[in-house]
């Protein structure tokens, strides 16, 4: 049996354990009785992962004495809304769920998204598990306790900061991923070189195509060396006052492209980010403020992988800056109307600024949608 890594998140009295191993699915009943006893157990999952994952699940709670209930919801981003977080918290209700009943999320970001901010709000707050299905999720989103919805005026607009009692990344899983799937988790990791780390950015230039075609080793170390980074900027700063505002390098962007496609799939949260990275470096760059060779350096990068880093592939949709721009008006780091972007001195150099001129970054949308025409007439 491999003995998985642990990672400590420090936060005081909400400090957690992120689990990172083979096999960690089969033996979660007992991680979870280790942190939350054996009481009954809430599962949300959505309509694929219960196919895949959700018995397998069930058979280590059942192993471990555990009760449970599962709930599944529907697949995709769409997911995220009041109405299915109505629905989800009025289930819970109904199946009689307790202040200290622990709910764990069995599936992508999206699940552990709306499973977290359940939790949050549910009787004021109950005990929360993640238990991540997808690179991206694994990489990023189950860390941190970042949880919410999304609205028609953006992404995660709606939503709170509930911490986790215990991460369970099972890297066996990630071997029902789609390679679209797959990329776009990358494209999270990536992010993690890029803002403080440029030896895990070289690392991944010369073995991202290990990791994305299965390699085990180099899915842990990338998994593991993400989790770090995210572990100590949470631990420094746990609700976004200062530097961990840096994990959103390329999700201003990112998020507006997201908004504008509606959330109907057409692109990935993983897939957005990667284009918002080129557009942060594109911007460093154009502004005299990161090596030009720098941002060359991420696209290339990003694209002999396989992650869009330009609009061609949403072409035809009626991009312009202006809708783009007030796209990013509304994103959650606005500050006295002012945006806060994150930026770069160069690799591994990402830093926060609201001295950005509105005119420079329509400027840059506006030479990223004429390029994508040129590409595509």
């Amino acid at each position: 049996m491999n003995v998985p890594e642990r990672l400590p998140v420090e936060l005081g009295e909400r400090s957690y354990d992120i689990l990172v191993g083979e096999g960690l699915l089969a033996l979660a009943g007992r991680h979870i009785a280790e942190v939350a006893g054996r009481r009954k157990v809430m599962i949300v999952t959505d309509e694929t992962l219960a196919e895949l994952h959700l018995a397998s699940l069930q058979r280590s709670l059942e192993s471990e004495g555990i009760a449970f209930e599962a709930f599944v919801v529907p697949a995709g981003e769409a997911t995220k809304s009041f109405s299915h977080l109505e629905k989800l918290c009025e289930r819970l209700l109904q199946a009689g769920v307790e202040r200290k009943t622990p709910l764990i999320a069995l599936g992508g970001g999206v699940v552990g998204d709306l499973t977290g901010f359940a939790s949050a709000i549910l009787l004021r707050g109950t005990p929360f598990i993640q238990i991540p299905t997808t690179l991206l999720a694994q990489v990023d989103s189950s860390v941190g306790g970042k949880t919410g919805i999304n609205t028609a005026q953006g992404k995660n607009l709606v939503g709170s900061f509930h911490q986790p009692r215990l991460v369970l990344a099972d890297t066996e899983v990630l071997t029902s991923l789609s390679r679209r799937e797959l990329l776009a988790g990358y494209a999270e990791a990536v992010k993690y070189g890029l803002i403080d780390d440029p030896a895990f950015f070289t690392w991944l230039e010369g073995h991202g195509r290990r990791l994305i075609a299965g390699d085990p080793a180099a899915r842990s170390h990338a998994i593991l060396t993400s989790c770090a980074s995210k572990a100590r900027i949470v631990a420094a700063d746990e609700r976004e006052g200062g530097v961990r505002a840096l994990l959103n390098l390329g999700h201003t962007f990112g998020h507006a492209l997201e908004a504008e496609c509606r959330y109907d799939g057409d692109l990935l949260h993983g897939e957005a980010v990667a284009i918002g990275m080129v557009l942060a470096f594109e911007l460093s760059a154009q502004l005299g403020l990161c090596p030009a060779e720098d941002a060359d350096r991420v696209r290339r990068h990003l694209a002999a992988v396989g992650l869009p880093t330009s609009f061609e592939r949403l072409a035809q949709r009626s991009w312009t800056p202006e809708v783009l721009l007030e796209h990013m008006r509304k994103d959650k780091k606005v500050a006295d109307g002012r945006m806060t972007l994150v930026l770069a001195r160069g690799i591994g150099q990402a830093f926060l600024t609201q001295e950005v001129r509105e005119e420079d970054i329509l400027q840059l949308l506006a030479e990223e949608i004429s390029q994508t025409a040129v590409i595509q007439s």
